[in-house]
């Protein structure tokens, strides 16, 4: 959130979805057994993630991925999503992207964040965000 306010949760798969991807669970460090056990029940994430974006559009750069992944979660928990997800591309300038690996690569390197999680990905998504705006900012 623009507050510094993060969202992370581990969701236990619904009964009904038996495919797992191991490579998946290579780059999240997450076993399906880990998220049976210790995931919280889909609806209930998915309430509290309407309650703390609350309407906002998110921004994704993995929209391909992220956004038939959660229009499938909420449509398996049975609640409407109010929130809209549209790919990073629609809010960054041609410079902007033209920097974004090598800052997002900069912005990694100084958090320390290594894991793969919602919470940590946007962090990192945000911070590149903000040095690319104070980079053309800077340039004008």
């Amino acid at each position: 959130m623009p507050d510094g306010r993060r969202f992370c949760k581990l969701i236990k798969p619904f009964p009904q979805w038996q495919f797992w991807d191991p490579q998946a669970e290579s780059v999240h460090g997450v076993s399906y057994d880990e998220l049976v056990k210790q995931g919280e029940e889909a609806v209930g994430v998915c309430l509290a993630l309407n309650q703390f974006v609350d309407g906002q559009t998110l921004y994704s750069d993995a929209w391909v991925v992220d956004h038939p992944w959660l229009l499938k979660l909420f449509a398996q928990a049975a609640v409407p999503m109010n929130f809209n997800i549209s790919a990073l591309e629609m809010v960054l300038t041609e410079t902007q992207i033209t920097l974004w690996d090598a800052e997002k690569i900069k912005v990694i390197a100084q958090s320390g964040m290594q894991r793969h999680r919602a919470s940590t990905d946007a962090y990192i998504i945000q911070q590149t965000f903000i040095r690319t705006q104070a980079i053309l900012q800077h340039n004008q």
